[in-house]
């Protein structure tokens, strides 16, 4: 197994010169770090990765969570995982200081996060799931429920889950039938079945505390319906803890992401299973909402990591493996040459490259938006969250989709053996796969760009986009990138050009033909908002070899500009042939049925 799994060189790269984390600390909301802490931070979350997660990252593989007598074993370290999070303050990082947390950016914590999930996504997830459940009680429970549960999710005693699926309703949230029956002391009765629950039971905490969505006896139908309670698996009785008829029914058996169990849930068999009501009723999936967009984010960089993790492998095993020899070579006797040599294996390392750190450039540039928010004027605040709803489902959605196809050239770089157990890249391919379906599968995500995202306070959010992106181009002045700056230009003015015709098309042929192709559409915007990324990079990138760096410095930032290059040269002209269908009219997929599958 690879020893390495991520670059800290390329994090501190994003993070200092990129992003420049260090204005943050300019505003009051930060003041209390500094340039030192982050790297103190950064560099704690590589040792305990190294340490404590990518030790067990087949071994959790290879024995997955057991269903025994009710309960679900998962293996022993979690247990120990979930408390070294929680008394070092990893759960709440960036959660104020008022609500128990460290207070860090975004931008840092993600960071972190990133490296944990690149060790092992499947250890990983648990700590995950317990910060976003924790802040939606945070959030807008109230002071009861902070007190009651929140501090023990903190610390890593108790589990957090997100409890939305149902057997019948899928991502049909309006079609949930989950209910909660008003009952004495402000409680609910809750009744119903959630299926997909990551992390939905566990014997390395003693409570499991679900935020579940049901719908109160009598509420509107569909969506405004819906109320968030906290049910938890135990319920408190004085100092103990009593159970609360939540039952594991099974634990699915899946492709990868062995490590976490996911469950199948089973509330009020016995008409003794009690939720409490977050918020205010009817408003469960706007409170949700706001895990879920988190949780995405999380989605898109869970999927950045795992792809890091099988491009450093594979880049361990072509720096070592000879074999075969330069084209023209005609002597059999002479050495065999690594097989990073070979010009088609760089190609495929550069794929690799241009994916994994164009996507993780554009997470922490969605971290940077959400950072901004908290040390902004008002106004700005605005343009911020704007900019993030807009890129949130591309920020899911590319690493997700394109972190497949990184992976399979990762194993196409090992040969037969990348096919085997022997190395990782072979988990890492099933541990990618449920990445495009995870948080709302890339249909959903699809339809929420171009059908909400680019549409809502006619079209602010898109116009913004525009304006940073060309904020960048207009900042371009070496004249080696003036080049790709142009394509650029060109590939935003077709983006441009594709979401107008788009918009008449939902006015002249209404919503389904308009929303048809949507995940094309995605993907369009995605190639280019990925190329505006490497834009960054690559000045960014110039402007430090202008300052006569080191040799390894010089090979570093040399290495940004061949993978801006690359994505430019090999990525962005793929929007071509997406640009001939969305401008397309014929609505072959509206017009064919079922009936036309048979044969």
């Amino acid at each position: 197994m690879a020893k390495k799994f991520v670059s800290m060189r390329n994090l501190r790269f994003l993070l200092d010169e990129v992003f420049n984390v260090e204005e943050l600390i300019e505003s009051t909301y930060f003041d209390e770090h500094n340039k030192k802490t982050f790297k103190m931070v950064l560099d704690e979350s590589l040792k305990i990765a190294s340490k404590m997660l990518h030790p067990i990252f087949e071994e959790m593989d290879r024995k997955p969570p057991e269903l025994v007598e009710g309960k679900v074993k998962v293996h022993p370290h979690v247990k120990k995982i979930l408390r070294e999070f929680g008394k070092n303050g990893w759960i709440a990082s960036s959660f104020s200081y008022d609500d128990g947390g460290e207070q860090l950016p975004l931008l840092v914590a993600n960071s972190c996060n990133f490296v944990f999930a690149a060790a092992n996504y499947s250890a990983s997830v648990y700590s995950g799931l317990c910060a976003g459940a924790v802040k939606l009680i945070l959030s807008f429970g109230n002071k009861e429920l902070k007190e009651k549960y929140a501090q023990k999710m903190i610390e890593g005693k108790w589990q957090g889950t997100m409890a939305l699926t149902e057997p019948s309703a899928g991502s049909s949230l309006s079609d949930i039938t989950t209910s909660a029956t008003p009952d004495s002391d402000g409680a609910f009765k809750i009744k119903g079945n959630k299926i997909f629950i990551s992390a939905g039971d566990h014997d390395g905490v003693s409570n499991v505390i679900h935020l579940v969505l049901a719908k109160i006896d009598g509420a509107p139908a569909g969506v405004k319906g819906i109320s968030l309670f906290v049910v938890p698996k135990l319920r408190i009785n004085g100092d103990n803890l009593t159970s609360n008829d939540v039952n594991v029914t099974q634990v699915f058996h899946k492709l990868g992401y062995r490590g976490a169990p996911i469950t199948e849930l089973s509330f009020g068999e016995k008409d003794n299973c009690y939720g409490y009501l977050v918020g205010e009723e009817h408003k469960g999936l706007s409170y949700m909402f706001q895990m879920m967009n988190e949780a995405r984010l999380g989605v898109g960089l869970g999927a950045t990591a795992i792809a890091s993790a099988a491009y450093y492998a594979a880049l361990d095993y072509t720096e070592n493996r000879v074999q075969g020899r330069k084209i023209g070579g005609k002597d059999p006797l002479s050495e065999q040459i690594p097989i990073i040599e070979h010009s088609d294996v760089k190609r495929m390392l550069l794929f690799q490259k241009s994916i994994v750190e164009g996507s993780l450039s554009l997470i922490l540039q969605c971290c940077k938006y959400e950072d901004m928010q908290q040390t902004a004027s008002e106004e700005d605040k605005n343009k911020y969250f704007l900019l993030l709803d807009l890129l949130t489902p591309v920020a899911k959605s590319y690493p997700s989709e394109m972190g497949i196809e990184s992976v399979s050239q990762s194993i196409q770089c090992f040969g037969g053996y990348g096919y085997c157990e022997d190395f990782p890249v072979e988990q890492h391919f099933r541990d990618m796969r449920i990445h495009p379906i995870h948080e709302g599968t890339t249909g959903i995500q699809g339809m929420d760009l171009l059908g909400r995202k680019l549409v809502m306070h006619n079209g602010k959010a898109f116009f913004l986009y525009l304006e940073v992106v060309r904020k960048t181009i207009n900042n371009v002045s070496n004249s080696d990138l003036k080049p790709l700056a142009l394509k650029l230009e060109e590939a935003l003015k077709k983006l441009e050009h594709v979401t107008s015709h788009l918009m008449v098309l939902a006015q002249t042929k209404g919503p389904d033909v308009f929303l048809a192709d949507s995940v094309l559409y995605l993907e369009l915007f995605s190639i280019v908002t990925i190329a505006w990324q490497w834009m960054k990079q690559g000045v960014t990138a110039k402007e430090a070899l202008a300052k006569d760096p080191s040799k390894s410095e010089i090979s570093f930032y040399e290495g940004k500009i061949y993978a801006a290059r690359f994505f430019f040269a090999y990525e962005l002209p793929k929007i071509e042939g997406l640009l001939v269908r969305l401008t397309d009219n014929d609505p072959l997929t509206i017009e064919m049925t079922a009936k036309h599958f048979i044969d």
